[in-house]
């Protein structure tokens, strides 16, 4: 350990600028950038189905939040009652799209380590 009037005690090491601490951390937010995009990207790419009524009605999303099919079973079309369908239709594309936004949402704090990005505006 030796010792400097400028820099007091030292162990030979010498303390990051702040222009370094920055450069690190603007490297670590890069890289997290890239961990969550491609996460996005991974969920975008899945397929989620959700059926309701016994399985009647069936919508199957994409991560894109995009409906991709809506399939119905013709004992679930009832003439009398057409609002029933519409309401199993509409439940099923909403599960779809809540499973679709559950997994978004894992994949971005897996990729963040838990970290709110929108603290800083992302």
């Amino acid at each position: 350990m030796g010792y400097s009037a400028r820099r007091g005690f030292t162990n030979g090491s010498m303390k990051m600028t702040g222009a370094q601490r920055q450069a690190e951390m603007q490297a670590r937010i890069q890289q997290m950038q890239e961990q969550v995009n491609a996460a996005q990207e991974a969920v975008e790419a899945q397929e989620f189905t959700a059926s309701v009524g016994g399985g009647v009605v069936e919508a199957k999303v994409n991560g894109k939040k995009e409906v991709l099919a809506v399939t119905i079973k013709p004992e679930a079309v009832d003439p009398e009652d057409v609002e029933m369908l519409q309401d199993l239709v509409v439940s099923a594309v909403n599960e779809a799209l809540r499973q679709a936004g559950e997994a978004m949402d894992k994949s971005i704090e897996q990729a963040t380590g838990g970290l709110d990005l929108g603290a800083f505006g992302l």
